[in-house]
């Protein structure tokens, strides 16, 4: 896979990209580059705020990072979202996620 589907922004201070959320899922997992957006799968309902809650420690965990460096920047109310992550580089987000670069 290519970076040049997926909508990277690279900030000062990290990166920001979509996702793309399918909630109440068999399990936790990332499923794959959907148009522009990363696609995972959370097994969280979207209610109060627990899909977000399990979208924010997901990606830290399968980044590497702590929790308080992902912050959903927009679409807390939609599956369709734009996560900032501090600390973090366009290279070390595609070897977190073994995808090619």
């Amino acid at each position: 896979m290519s970076d040049n589907l997926l909508d990277i922004r690279e900030l000062p201070d990290g990166i920001a990209f979509k996702v793309r959320v399918q909630p109440r899922a068999s399990k936790n997992m990332v499923v794959g580059i959907m148009g522009d957006c990363l696609k995972i799968k959370l097994t969280s309902p979207p209610v109060d705020g627990a899909a977000n809650a399990a979208c924010i420690a997901f990606i830290a965990s399968i980044l590497d990072v702590a929790k308080s460096s992902v912050v959903i920047i927009n679409g807390q109310n939609n599956r369709l979202k734009v996560i900032k992550v501090t600390g973090i580089d366009k290279k070390k987000f595609f070897t977190m996620l073994c995808l090619d670069i």
